[in-house]
């Protein structure tokens, strides 16, 4: 292609190109760790899953603790009414 007197042309082309090439220098890593990224949230979702299913057990707890706090208050009072 002949660029005589059309020097602009070719300055054009020339930023052109830089800027898409820095453009693909920038995106192609962000590409790269979104694929680690998506590769790594199988294991992360099974990881989350046991932890569910080891924590299950807790789910009563609060109405446990209730409970218990409920008999050693009515312990403390029957003792008081016997004196003790």
């Amino acid at each position: 292609m002949d660029f005589t007197g059309h020097e602009g042309w070719l300055i054009g082309y020339v930023i052109g190109l830089v800027v898409v090439l820095v453009v693909v220098a920038l995106v192609v890593p962000i590409l790269l760790l979104a694929a680690r990224i998506g590769n790594q949230a199988g294991s992360i979702l099974s990881g989350l899953q046991q932890a569910e299913q080891n924590t299950a057990g807790l789910k009563g707890l609060n109405e446990t603790i209730a409970s218990a706090l409920a008999i050693i208050d009515g312990l403390k009072r029957g003792r008081s009414r016997l004196g003790g």
